[in-house]
């Protein structure tokens, strides 16, 4: 960790809790600023608040008191799933006090190079393959995963020399309270619809985004989807080198598919068909990965081993059991529309889709081609089950069941399904309306898969 002096007595406001906020607040006392938390979560029901208190912090929690502003504060730590709007962060703004997230904090302090990652779909998947792969023959060092893949990058930072390299997974929402984060290689995987209740709109949002790259200069790496048109304009904005990666077309300067074959530069790696993990989407994601890791000098027998034993991250298309010829998958990550686009054309069996969520206003025909073309059946759930109805019917599929939630829809999956089928959780939705998280989402239906097996073979 570097020795930083210039948050020596500097009066800091955390604004939230969580993994983020706490690692921030630890750290920043260890640096010698006045810290204060804020938290909306009351302290009986805060077991975070009062360790803070415990250790010496200053922490005001039950809401968030315009007032605190009046307090002399420099810096604003924000927890990034608090909104611009909030009216203490709104109000921060008006006063012109900064305010960063946690990521900030951790490039600040980090001894190791720092690897960003970001997009609307496949972070998770592809910083989880830079790190494997980085690390599949590493001789001196490691590579870290952080940031929003739910590893405090803070937490990681302090631990990693010079020798090491953190790659981190960066959302728009951490993205929007950057200064001078500056990643070697940034890599942005697709960006398409997605939080525009977050950033009000899309333009808001692929802005976030885009500050991955705003403080690259000639000596870093721009890795981008070359495969979408707004990307590629995107990407002349850039100041660092741009290297691209694409499904669809040859790249000679990046990643692409020929003939069935994955190439970085002129140089085979290995076949798609030897690749572990399925769909389309995922092919997109290794391309991303490959990229990085030879900017890094990694091998391809590195690249292979990775490519050919790696399952896939939990709940992104995640392989849960093969059951009575049935196999089943847990995409509870796919949160937006296009996360189950991706994820349905990954298949060539047909496929009982397990989908519904949160509804944020918005319906579901884009879904009806891929409906149309891979899903025999559906299962549907939570608030947008009426509107995935439509598309399904849309689709021309006759047989859609609704039920309560995740738990309730394996059996009746089942029940639709015969030999070969795919049962597919992916959800086109956010979880919110009956889950805290999608993993608990993904969770709950890998148990009710386990269940589904245990009482039929009993």
């Amino acid at each position: 960790m570097k020795n930083i002096t210039n948050y020596q007595n500097k009066k800091v406001l955390v604004v939230g809790l969580a993994k983020s906020g706490m690692n921030a607040a630890k750290l920043l006392k260890e640096l010698g600023a006045s810290v204060t938390v804020n938290d909306r979560k009351k302290i009986e029901d805060n077991p975070d608040a009062k360790e803070l208190l415990d250790e010496g912090i200053q922490v005001i929690t039950g809401g968030h008191p315009l007032s605190l502003l009046d307090e002399g504060f420099e810096l604003i730590v924000k927890n990034p799933g608090i909104p611009y709007t909030n009216p203490i962060i709104a109000k921060a703004m008006e006063k012109g006090l900064p305010i960063i997230t946690e990521p900030e904090l951790a490039y600040e302090i980090s001894e190791a190079p720092m690897i960003g990652v970001t997009g609307t779909n496949g972070k998770t998947t592809t910083t989880t393959l830079i790190s494997l792969m980085l690390n599949q023959e590493r001789k001196q060092g490691q590579a870290f995963v952080a940031g929003n893949i739910g590893v405090s990058s803070v937490a990681v930072a302090k631990k990693a020399t010079s020798n090491d390299v953190i790659v981190t997974e960066l959302s728009s929402f951490q993205l929007c309270g950057i200064d001078k984060l500056k990643p070697e290689i940034a890599v942005i995987t697709n960006i398409y619809e997605a939080h525009t209740d977050y950033h009000q709109t899309r333009e808001n949002y692929v802005k976030a985004k885009m500050r991955i790259t705003e403080n690259q200069d000639s000596n870093d790496f721009f890795v981008v989807n070359w495969d979408l048109e707004e990307l590629r304009e995107l990407a002349k904005t850039s100041h660092a080198k741009v290297v691209p990666f694409s499904r669809l077309a040859k790249i000679q300067t990046g990643a692409y598919v020929k003939d069935g074959n994955i190439y970085y530069q002129d140089e085979v790696i290995m076949k798609t068909d030897d690749v572990n993990i399925p769909g389309e989407h995922n092919i997109e994601n290794i391309l991303a990965a490959i990229v990085v890791v030879k900017i890094k000098g990694v091998k391809n027998s590195a690249i292979k081993e990775v490519l050919t034993t790696f399952t896939g991250v939990r709940h992104r298309t995640q392989f849960v059991s093969t059951w009575h010829h049935r196999k089943f998958y847990n995409d509870s990550k796919a949160t937006n529309i296009e996360a189950t686009e991706m994820a349905v054309k990954g298949f060539s069996q047909p496929i009982i889709l397990l989908a519904g969520g949160l509804d944020r206003g918005f319906t579901f025909e884009k879904l009806v081609p891929v409906l149309k073309q891979h899903v025999k059946a559906m299962i549907v759930f939570g608030e947008t089950a009426d509107l995935m109805r439509d598309a399904g019917e849309a689709a021309g599929i006759t047989e859609i069941k609704r039920v309560k939630d995740v738990v309730d829809a394996v059996p009746e999956a089942y029940k639709l399904s015969t030999d070969n089928d795919i049962i597919l959780l992916s959800p086109a939705a956010a979880s919110w309306d009956q889950y805290p998280s999608f993993e608990v989402r993904g969770d709950q239906y890998i148990d009710a898969v386990e269940k589904l097996m245990q009482v039929e073979d009993n």
